[in-house]
């Protein structure tokens, strides 16, 4: 039961993350500034489902890696800690002001950096899930494991 609530929450957290990603992308290089305040606004209620998402992904993780020491889990456990600075220190304080901003129709060179760090923290956030996601997969079977 644990690895499959550890699976679901790691597929949603990865998705929410994506879908925050290409969202903020398409809707800054196709839509109009009030779309993108629309987008910055979802993000931040979207937030209520990935923080809960990757709290039950990263606890769990580590009680079902807790005892192990192969270099799988311990490459899990090494970037565990680093996704979830990057989000709490990076991403979601981010996305407050962004939000704050294009409310505001404040899209200024200020914006636009904090946009680009946010774009850059959550590209990092999905290449480091999406490899915890590869070596769980190694972990359970579901993918071959390298040599």
């Amino acid at each position: 039961m644990k690895k499959r609530v550890h699976a679901i929450a790691g597929g949603i957290g990865f998705l929410m993350v994506f879908l925050f990603w290409t969202s903020t992308v398409i809707s800054e290089v196709f839509a109009s500034h009030e779309s993108v305040a629309a987008v910055k606004g979802l993000i931040l209620v979207g937030m209520l489902v990935l923080v809960p998402a990757m709290a039950i992904v990263g606890s769990s993780g580590m009680a079902m890696g807790r005892r192990r020491k192969d270099a799988l889990t311990q490459a899990k456990k090494k970037r565990m800690p680093i996704i979830a600075l990057n989000g709490l220190l990076v991403l979601v304080p981010v996305a407050w002001v962004l939000a704050q901003k294009a409310a505001a129709d404040e899209f200024d060179g200020t914006f636009y950096v904090l946009q680009g760090v946010e774009l850059i923290a959550g590209a990092a956030n999905l290449a480091m899930m999406g490899l915890n996601i590869r070596d769980g997969l190694k972990l359970t079977g579901k993918l071959g494991r390298s040599r």
